[in-house]
């Protein structure tokens, strides 16, 4: 729905005179991202869904185990028993399918949170792009994350660093964290090198250590 309402619009501006316009776009993935509330509120989010998938795991694991019994044991069985254990199979089945659809179906579990933890901060954020862009009088902006349609955009006219600044955030915040992140992690991955040492610091440890002989003499 988002790309056909992106392309509609690409068309009506190719239709519209050009030189009355103005126009700008954003990036609200880079936006997002940059707001500490919401990259909480995603980890929240995640923590949930592998909540959720380990829950399905479970029980199918548990349907799994009940459908091996039962082929182990079917040949034993009586009819009367065949039968009960066939529609406990089932029900455990219609379980699975049940707890699919409540946690991932459409207006479940998942769609409840997502807009309990994270459409409030994208409310803020699509708020504050409409503000700027009636304040610069733009008549289009465009959504650089819907890289789908938008194949160029100049960087004069990306209002990203904007929108952050009027949200109260420093752009760029989110990227060199995450830079800073990557190096420390690079750092404390890379293996150390014993022939790689400071300057000086083989003979610093001459000038500790003590003469061999006075260590036998010891």
């Amino acid at each position: 729905m988002r790309k056909t309402i992106l392309i509609l619009t690409a068309m009506l501006l190719l239709a519209l005179p050009t030189v009355a316009q103005k126009y700008a776009c954003v990036n609200t993935d880079y936006v997002l991202r940059s707001i500490p509330d919401y990259t909480s509120a995603q980890k929240r989010l995640d923590k949930y869904v592998a909540d959720w998938q380990k829950e399905l795991s479970d029980k199918s694991t548990e349907l799994d185990a009940m459908r091996a019994d039962y082929e182990q044991d079917n040949y034993l069985l009586p009819e009367n028993l065949k039968k009960r254990r066939q529609e406990e199979i089932k029900a455990k089945e219609q379980e699975i399918r049940d707890l699919q659809h409540q946690r991932f179906g459409a207006g479940g579990d998942l769609d409840k949170k997502r807009a309990e933890l994270l459409k409030p901060v994208q409310d803020r954020v699509y708020s504050t792009i409409e503000r700027v862009a009636q304040e610069k009088n733009y008549a289009f902006v465009f959504d650089k994350a819907a890289s789908a349609t938008l194949l160029f955009a100049n960087k004069k006219y990306d209002i990203s660093d904007e929108v952050l600044e009027l949200l109260g955030y420093k752009p760029n915040a989110a990227s060199e964290q995450q830079s800073k992140d990557d190096k420390g992690q690079e750092k404390a991955k890379k293996p150390s090198n014993p022939e790689m040492r400071q300057p000086g610091l083989e003979k610093n440890k001459r000038d500790v250590m003590p003469p061999m002989g006075a260590m036998k003499g010891k």
